[in-house]
């Protein structure tokens, strides 16, 4: 009779503890997705820096969900963050995954693709953002390890893309199709967006920042990621999964990304072309208006310089 009692208990531990994954459950490193639609599904990041204590969660990724094949939208900053992710997967379907696209050259958009290549998915990437991975994964492996308090040499590079997306591609998950749009230089010099074609999901990636300033890096360019936001307009009333923050309509993302760029773009071409200096430039720039996002006070200046020599370099280019 115990040995009954004991196999019945372990038993409906077990379907406890099946049930409790496979509800969605969060793992180590990340929570649990949120879906999004009948196929897509998004991890929404919080806000700040990569970290020890967050193990480098703190953007958005996603995956889409076909009758033939999965699709990731970005890999993650660490193999141990993809491994969850693709264990998360398995306990919503036995598909298999197929596909990885990663939206630019961030780290935390690339450094899991091994664990998605041994499993035999294809990676595909914008060519720009191609060469800057090949170039800059040693420097980025080193920076993983400072930012998570990792051993030297403890964090080893990725897989690198194995397709390039130059011009719009679609392709059929089954019972679901989603279209790479490759975007001109944004946060990043180039960058895909992901359309979930009859869900009206969009994965914009680094094109759209929601809730905290989003980052001008030596690489950005304001004049043509304005020209990325304006186009994501012909998907109408479609949901945005944004690079950072959370999903919601276009017209969410309108302050935080489209007038903050247009403010830096303004400013300092207005500067460039008087001749302002950069320093007179940064100080007359009031940014206040968007100092209720986070990483405001970390962002703000750094990103008035960035702008500032951007602009300059496109005055004299």
């Amino acid at each position: 009779m115990k040995n009954i009692k004991r196999a019945l208990l372990i038993t409906s531990l077990s379907l406890a503890s099946f049930a409790f994954y496979a509800e969605g459950q969060a793992g180590s490193i990340l929570p649990a997705p949120e879906k999004l639609s009948s196929h897509a599904y998004a991890w929404i990041g919080p806000y700040g820096p990569p970290k020890k204590s967050n193990k480098g969660f703190r953007m958005n990724m996603g995956f889409v969900v076909g009758n033939k094949a999965v699709a990731i939208i970005d890999s993650g900053y660490t193999p141990a963050m993809a491994h969850e992710m693709l264990s998360y997967i398995k306990s919503v379907t036995t598909v298999p995954v197929r596909y990885v696209i990663n939206t630019n050259s961030q780290p935390h958009r690339f450094f899991g693709n091994s664990v998605f290549k041994k499993a035999g998915a294809s990676i595909l990437a914008h060519p720009t953002e191609v060469s800057r991975m090949k170039n800059s994964s040693a420097g980025f492996a080193s920076g993983i390890e400072r930012a998570l308090e990792l051993k030297k040499d403890s964090v080893k590079l990725p897989a690198f893309p194995d397709q390039i997306v130059v011009k719009e591609k679609r392709i059929n998950l089954g019972g679901v199709n989603i279209r790479l749009v490759p975007m001109p230089a944004n946060h990043t010099a180039g960058s895909l967006v992901v359309d979930v074609v009859e869900d009206k999901v969009i994965f914009a990636g680094d094109v759209l920042y929601g809730g905290r300033l989003l980052a001008i890096v030596p690489i950005s360019n304001t004049k043509t990621w304005l020209q990325s936001f304006d186009s994501l307009k012909k998907y109408g009333d479609a949901t945005f999964v944004p690079g950072h923050g959370k999903p919601g309509k276009l017209a969410k993302f309108r302050k935080p990304t489209r007038d903050y760029l247009q403010l830096l773009y303004s400013h300092m071409s207005k500067a460039i072309d008087n001749g302002v200096g950069l320093q007179d430039a940064m100080e007359s720039l009031d940014q206040k208006k968007f100092s209720y996002l986070e990483n405001f006070k970390e962002l703000s200046g750094r990103n008035a310089s960035w702008a500032y020599l951007e602009r300059e370099k496109a005055f004299f280019d």
